[in-house]
């Protein structure tokens, strides 16, 4: 598989060894990834290349996970990209702002790399990519 051909998935997390492990297992998986330490630096990525999915912390210094995907979807409302948001938080008032959005769904804390790639897989089959 060229690059070109590679799915771009965009990690946005704050710690360091979430995104070393994500990118790692996501690489070997034949993924194209890019990473950001929070909401502002993704954008700043997504300004340079779309990803086809973005995987991202909720809770995060700067611009948290929550704003992050707000303003994703009003700065790119034609480009309707998969987001996945890791938290481990299960109050549905903590849940409930997900519904004003589309294509976003919620991973559980503490995410495993294969149930991920797994997930990603999913995805892009269900999409014909």
């Amino acid at each position: 598989m060229n690059n070109n051909n590679k799915k771009v998935v965009l990690i946005v997390d704050d710690e360091a060894h979430v995104v070393r492990v994500l990118r790692l297992m996501l690489e070997r998986e034949g993924f194209a990834v890019l990473c950001a330490n929070d909401g502002n630096e993704a954008l700043d990525v997504m300004a340079a290349r779309r990803p086809d999915v973005m995987v991202s912390d909720i809770q995060m210094a700067g611009m948290d996970g929550r704003t992050l995907c707000r303003t994703t979807r009003e700065r790119y409302p034609d480009e309707d990209f998969l987001i996945l948001v890791m938290t481990s938080m299960t109050a549905a008032s903590e849940r409930g702002w997900v519904q004003e959005l589309n294509n976003v769904e919620f991973l559980e804390k503490p995410v495993s790399p294969r149930q991920l790639a797994a997930r990603l897989s999913q995805h892009f089959s269900a999409a014909g990519a």
